[in-house]
This record gives structure tokens, sequence and C-alpha cells, in this order.
């Protein structure tokens, strides 16, 4: 876990990517930029759940597929999923395609997110209900999943064939991988809010200080770097041991530096491999522990 010596090193580093003319460039880029779109939350939240869950391998190839399917789901996705009418809804899921996943999937993920919203009121108050009642984020996220598993229309297999790839889109987890989309998407909904520019903060009665860090290959290796963790795997033990050191920078709001962490990664300003010209210019240089700054 991150040393209170090394917290005071790196919190200033940290807090100096949060600048907002950089996010607002890189929030261009990111999926957050689908859920932002809409202002009726259940819009919003419907949107996150599905860029979130097929935000996975390359950019430039997911975020086509997305532009589309949002182009086909409307102003109002919630309300599609709300009054989802498998016969009349399947033209809308048909010719979508990408890697694992088919028009089922995601047809079959944006029902079980109108039944949820209409028992709950909300997948907010779905995931709020489940942390109050299991008491960890990774039970409530276990408990959110298993509902939305459980809420597929059946009508979705009969209208678009069988699902190929909906267990990639909803991991469950209890099985111990660091589910880095589901998380994703709760940090867009939990924090943030009017004014920030990336993440939505509609679901205020869940708190920041309860998230976890998502978890991928730039934050876990700008992780180690920076003494976050030791830990090489991407596992749910990595994702609390990088989240246990946040908090220590900020026991209330832990995840507020991933998106900007993230983005530092895959812009090249930590590159996967060593560069002595760019680590010489790199903005955290002073805390790395890798890369001669301070000692591990």
């Amino acid at each position: 876990m991150l040393s209170k010596a090394r917290a005071r090193v790196l919190k200033p580093l940290l807090d100096a990517l949060l600048t907002q003319r950089s996010l607002l460039e890189r929030v261009a880029l990111d999926p957050v930029r689908f859920p932002r779109r809409f202002p009726d939350p259940l819009d919003a939240e419907v949107a996150g759940l599905v860029a979130s869950a097929l935000a996975y391998g390359r950019a430039d190839l997911f975020v086509p597929r997305l532009e589309g399917l949002f182009q086909a789901l409307g102003e109002h996705p919630g309300r599609v999923a709300r009054e989802f009418d498998p016969p009349r809804d399947a033209p809308r899921f048909a010719a979508f395609a990408y890697r694992f996943n088919v028009g089922a999937d995601v047809a079959a993920l944006v029902s079980a997110a109108g039944a949820v919203q209409r028992a709950r009121g909300s997948l907010g108050a779905a995931l709020e209900a489940s942390l109050a009642r299991e008491g960890t984020l990774r039970a409530a996220a276990a408990a959110f999943v298993s509902a939305l598993r459980s809420a597929v229309d059946p009508g979705v297999l009969r209208s678009l064939g069988p699902l190929r790839g909906f267990d990639h889109l909803l991991p469950r987890p209890e099985r111990g991988g660091a589910c880095k989309r589901l998380m994703l998407f709760f940090r867009w909904m939990v924090r943030g809010g009017p004014g920030d520019p990336v993440d939505l903060g509609l679901w205020r009665a869940v708190p920041p200080s309860a998230l976890l860090i998502p978890l991928d290959t730039h934050i876990a290796r700008i992780a180690r770097h920076l003494c976050l963790t030791r830990r090489r795997d991407l596992s749910w033990t990595t994702v609390e041991e990088i989240t246990a050191s946040l908090r220590r920078l900020d026991p209330a709001d832990p995840v507020k530096y991933d998106f900007s962490l993230c983005h530092y990664g895959m812009s090249g300003g930590c590159p996967s491999k060593p560069s002595p010209e760019r680590c010489a210019r790199c903005a955290l240089r002073a805390a790395c522990g890798s890369r001669g700054g301070l000692p591990p």
C-alpha cells in the first residue's frame, strides 16, 4: 500500500493532471461521451451500461459500433429499454456485431436494464439497495449483475437468435476478475456531477468512497510504477489494493484520478516500454519507483 511519504509527493502530481482543459480534450475520445449525451438520468444510465459493457478492445473499433447502436436506439434509450418489445425492437439490433458480441447480446442487456428500471425505478436504486444489503461493493456488484442476468426478456432469443457473448458483457465479480467495465460504469454514474467534465454523478445515494478502480493494463502499469501496488495480475485483489492506496490521497473519492491516469497511459505519457526521452519528460517521474523517481 502507498506510504504516507510517497502519498505527499504523489498527490500534487496527480492533482496537476486534473486540469479542466486536458480532461475535456480526452472526454471526446472516451466512451463516457455516450451517456453524457442524454439529459434524462434514466436514458443516461442505460446508455452508460451499454457503452461501458462494449468498451473493450481498440476504441477506433468499438466507438463506431456504439455510434451506430445509439443512432438505432434514438433519443431515449431508457424508454426503449423499459418498453422493450422483442418483435418490434429486434431490428434495432439485428445488424450489430463487434468481436465477441452480436445483436442478441446487446438486446438482452437493454431488455434487462429496462426490466430493472421498471422494478426498482432506476439502475442506481438497484445498486443502492444491494450495497445497503450486502455491505461491500463486490457483493453489491454481484447482486446487481445477477439481477440483470435474471431480467433478460426471453423473447430476445426468439427474435434474434441465441446469445453469443452475453457473459462477456456482464462478468461476475464473485469470480475474482477485475470487472473493469462494470467498475467504469459505476464510476460514471456515482462520482462527479454538475460541473464535472467527465463523470455524471447521477447516483447520489451511493457514496464515491465506495467505488473501486476500473483496472486495465494502463492503470495496472502506472500503479506499479507509482507503488500503488506490487501485484502484476488484473484481479479483484489488485483492484482493492490499488484503491486502498488511492484512499491515502482522497478517502472520500479514491477513483477521481482514474480517468486522467488511464488516458495518461493511453496517450503515451507513461509508455508500456521504457523510453528515456519520454520518462525524462514524465509528469509523474518524481513519484515513480521504476524510472528514476522515489525509490520503491
